[in-house]
């Protein structure tokens, strides 16, 4: 029995990577109109027959991410009742991620809502990379595919010059299994920084556990908005002597603050990838493509096979 034909869509959040995962599968990118009635409501019509395909839609919910997640259900939904076959929400960048639990009194799991959301849509599984917390999939009543972004982030430093006299950091301690992940990769040595948060903002970096004097340091996170955690690590680092600093962060989403932070020059290079649009004004970033990655789980996914291979990284 043939596989049923394949489909890959897009909204407006980001048609850049949409374009090049299907330039990597060889496939065009699907038509589909997505845009907003004068009151702000978001209306999708897929313009082509998905009638028994296997239908793929690429939406990172990033800023604005509540229009980029309803944009994502209302073309799930689309897409149902116009009969595709299956129906995978492809999301280098999963939205709410952070609110996972309860932390404090009367506050939502909106993690876990988004669950629900997606599967009351009508999607059949979720492809996901580098989710805030691994215990997201367990929210879901479907499958979850789970990517990392760490065979890309190797793929590109594995042959740096400054790799030899390294150590690898997490910016806090809630990051050590992913840094450990990325330190046995690498087969360097691991430490982190212990921080304390003073606002949405604003972080305090108050000591560290690791080699660090004459050492080049990667810091580890796997997404950052503010830079803030990621600069009051780097200033502790070079204050104890750290030759240089780099940070590897999967979901990059700098606003104004984050962009003057890393301006001052305190971390030498963001190495990031481009499961969100990352522009790099002019900044130390290096911005590296998922697509590849993501274009290879898709074909896995559409032809049956195991994605296994794609995520399974030692230590994760």
């Amino acid at each position: 029995m043939n596989n049923p034909p394949i489909k890959v869509f897009t909204g407006n959040a980001h048609p850049a990577l949409a374009q090049e995962i299907c330039e990597k599968l060889g496939v065009p990118l699907g038509s589909a109109t997505v845009k907003r009635f004068p009151d702000g409501e978001t209306f999708a019509q897929i313009n082509e027959n998905i009638r028994g395909c296997d239908v793929f839609v690429v939406q990172p919910t990033c800023f604005p991410a509540n229009d980029n997640l309803m944009e994502l259900l209302i073309m799930i939904d689309a897409m149902r009742r116009a009969s595709a076959n299956r129906i995978t929400a492809v999301m280098p960048f999963y939205g709410y991620a952070r609110q996972d639990r309860k932390d404090k009194p009367r506050v939502p799991i909106t993690a876990k809502l988004v669950a629900n959301l997606l599967t009351a849509a009508g999607a059949n599984r979720v492809l996901a990379l580098d989710l805030h917390a691994q215990q997201i999939q367990g929210f879901f009543d479907i499958p979850v595919d789970h990517l990392f972004a760490s065979t890309v982030f190797y793929s590109h430093i594995k042959e740096m010059p400054w790799l030899d006299n390294a150590t690898v950091f997490s910016p806090d301690v809630g990051g050590m299994k992913a840094a450990s992940a990325v330190a046995d990769m690498l087969q360097l040595p691991l430490g982190f920084v212990a921080k304390r948060r003073t606002s949405a903002t604003e972080v305090q970096a108050t000591s560290l556990v690791g080699e660090v004097e004459g050492r080049n340091i990667i810091l580890v996170d796997d997404m950052t908005e503010t830079a803030g955690t990621l600069t009051a690590a780097a200033n502790l680092l070079k204050q104890h002597g750290a030759k240089s600093v780099r940070a590897l962060v999967s979901h990059c989403m700098l606003g104004d603050i984050g962009y003057q932070r890393l301006a001052e020059g305190v971390i030498d290079e963001l190495i990031t990838t481009n499961s969100t649009p990352v522009n790099p004004n002019g900044m130390p970033i290096t911005v590296l493509s998922v697509a590849p990655l993501l274009a290879e789980a898709i074909g896995r996914i559409h032809n049956n096979e195991s994605v296994t291979g794609l995520f399974k990284v030692k230590g994760y």
